[in-house]
């Protein structure tokens, strides 16, 4: 894998991990178009912790409020921080568990370029009716097993390339009540664990990466990181404001280029 090839495809993880258009998809779309051969899904996963660390250190003042709940647990101040980090693992072990059993399904649509064409312009109608949703007035704390449940489910359904994460996981947390700027919040929080758990999953294949192909892992976790972190902020804006039906047109317009590409060209 040539190094620009490395940079662009981290570059294109990290702004799209975070815009709602589907990491996945469009590292999927873009290797088969530029004619990457990945060592199945080892690069996508070691880019993914580039965006990982960006959301550590733009939520590293939240994350620390939450850490500091569970270690001064008997602090009733403290009781909302730490129901978000009940509610945050309940809807991973969601997403682990049907990530687990659908493992194989999942990882064979990686496979299908064209599949996951159709499935960014499914990602556009989801982003669309998002912004349609009635406002909310909860936050993260305010969930409960049931609403965890739920987007759990919408992250799942997230791991199918060309579904956005986090575009789905934010429209399902405000089918939940939430308000916009709590369900941003809870969708990048929700990621942690969700790419933690990609890594950890994949770990063997990172531990037999050919040496010489390291450099190319480097540079695109850079891009990845440098990315990811530039939009986040811009995109929380966004989502207050309603506007993701902006990447709905965006979505639509990719897919249906793509699906013309993949099957007469």
């Amino acid at each position: 894998m040539e190094y620009i090839k490395s940079l662009i495809l981290g570059l294109v993880q990290g702004l799209t991990e975070f815009i709602p258009v589907s990491s996945s998809g469009h590292l999927v779309l873009s290797m088969h178009f530029l004619n990457i051969d990945m060592p199945g899904l080892t690069f996508e996963t070691f880019v993914h912790l580039g965006s990982l660390v960006a959301v550590f250190i733009y939520f590293r003042k939240m994350l620390l409020d939450l850490f500091r709940s569970l270690v001064d647990f008997k602090n009733p101040e403290l009781l909302p921080n730490r129901k978000i980090c009940l509610w945050l693992l309940i809807s991973t072990l969601v997403t682990g568990v049907l990530g687990l059993i659908f493992k194989d399904v999942f990882k064979s649509l990686f496979e299908k370029p064209l599949f996951v064409a159709c499935m960014i312009g499914v990602t556009g109608f989801i982003l669309f009716f998002s912004d349609k949703i009635k406002k909310g007035n909860l936050n993260s704390s305010d969930l409960n097993v049931k609403k965890s449940i739920f987007i759990g489910l919408g992250q799942a359904l997230a791991i199918t390339p060309g579904i956005s994460r986090s575009g789905t996981t934010i429209t399902f947390a405000l089918f939940s009540g939430l308000d916009r700027k709590s369900a941003a919040s809870f969708s990048f929080l929700l990621s942690i664990p969700a790419i933690l758990g990609a890594n950890i999953a994949d770990f063997k294949s990172l531990l037999n990466i050919e040496t010489y192909m390291i450099i190319n892992y480097i540079i695109g976790f850079i891009a990845a990181f440098a990315s990811g972190y530039l939009v986040i902020s811009w995109l929380i804006k966004l989502i207050i404001n309603a506007k993701m039906f902006y990447f709905s047109y965006y979505c639509w317009g990719v897919s249906l280029l793509c699906i013309i590409l993949l099957i007469f060209f």
